[in-house]
């Protein structure tokens, strides 16, 4: 049974950093190429990281430079560090495959709320 479970998010001001954490059971994670989401209210989800079994991160404008994407393979866990937080970058977030990929089921989600 596939089991994703996000944790780490929080309330944060402008400017500050978390770290999330996605651990994954069921599956064959060293191989798998894994991704970080996030949804906002009234918006649709949007992918904000992957990262390649082998390490190799791609993000998108919006974050890059601000969050980073790890995985650990020996815990089954995926990593995202978010520095530099905007309030436009309140959601919750959620890990999952690389979109090229058909998707797990999704998890419970963490929740990121960046406001002064």
């Amino acid at each position: 049974q596939v089991q994703l479970v996000e944790s780490g998010g929080g309330l944060v001001q402008p400017g500050g950093s978390l770290r999330l954490s996605c651990a994954a059971s069921g599956i064959a994670f060293s191989i798998r190429a894994m991704g970080w989401y996030r949804q906002a209210p009234g918006k649709e989800r949007e992918l904000v990281a992957t990262i390649s079994s082998v390490g190799r991160a791609n993000y998108p404008d919006s974050v890059k430079g601000r969050f980073t994407i790890s995985r650990d393979n020996a815990k089954n866990t995926v990593y995202l560090q978010m520095n530099n937080l905007k309030p436009e970058d309140t959601a919750v977030y959620y890990c999952n495959r690389d979109p090229s990929y058909t998707s797990y089921p999704w998890g419970q989600g963490t929740q990121v709320t960046v406001s002064s």
